[in-house]
Formats: C-alpha cells, sequence, structure tokens
C-alpha cells in the first residue's frame, strides 16, 4: 500500500472518530437538559350549550429530560380562553398539568383556540389545541 493511500486512510478514520465523540457528548449533554413532553396536544370538547357555561379540560405535561422543567409564561390565542398551570420546576421524569378553560359566553359558534407554552425544555413554544362547538 502506497504512503498516499495510508495517509488517506488514516484521515479518514481519524475524522470518523472525531465524529463519533462528537455525537456522543452532544447526546450527553442533550440528556442534562429538560425536555417537555405532552401525550395529548389537542382536546376536543365537542358540542356543548353557551348556557352550560365554561368548560375546562387539563394536559398533562411530562418532563422527559435530565434537569427540573421550568414553564416560563403560557399565552392563549384568545382572551376567551383562560390557560393556568403550577409554577413550580417539575422534576425530571416527574409530571405536570396545565389546565386551559374555555368561556363560551358570547361565542355561539365552532372554535379552535390554541396554547402556546414556554419552557427550558423546548426551543420555542410547545402547542396545546382546544376545539369545539358552541350551541345556544
Amino acid at each position: 500500500m502506497s504512503m498516499k493511500k495510508i495517509t488517506t486512510l488514516m484521515l479518514s478514520l481519524l475524522c470518523m472518530v472525531a465524529f463519533t465523540i462528537t455525537e456522543v457528548s452532544a447526546q450527553q449533554t442533550d440528556n442534562k437538559k429538560a425536555k417537555i413532553e405532552a401525550p395529548v396536544l389537542e382536546h376536543n370538547f365537542g358540542t356543548f350549550k353557551e348556557g352550560d357555561g365554561a368548560v375546562s379540560h387539563v394536559f398533562k405535561i411530562k418532563n422527559t429530560g435530565g434537569a427540573p422543567l421550568v414553564i416560563t409564561r403560557v399565552l392563549s390565542s384568545c382572551g376567551c380562553t383562560t390557560p393556568s398551570f403550577s409554577k413550580e420546576p417539575i422534576a425530571p421524569g416527574k409530571s405536570g398539568q396545565i389546565t386551559v378553560t374555555y368561556d363560551p359566553a358570547g361565542r355561539v359558534y365552532p372554535f379552535v383556540k390554541t396554547i402556546s407554552v414556554y419552557s427550558n425544555g423546548k426551543e420555542g413554544p410547545l402547542v396545546l389545541t382546544i376545539k369545539g362547538e358552541v350551541v345556544k
């Protein structure tokens, strides 16, 4: 084998080893971060009467990462939708919840509303959705 082929082979092996080390290091760093997940991202209230008043749903949130999950803010797409959540950090492997309440007063029509959950467990928001139809 020529010296040029040996050098090329050695450089190729060195690049593969460096890539593997970088990949393992990135995975270990990711395991030390919080990670937000929700088993269910959408809830359908179905059809309900305006006169029955507000309806609520509890979304389960889980921290599947390796550091405490901190929910920094939860925003709804409309003033008719009110989210509430615990301000306490969620430990790795544990769960929390976000309660979303929809007020149908004066809103007799189908609706789809989104709730954006901001945390240290994801770049950008985790988006939850509620929908249904309000009738007289």
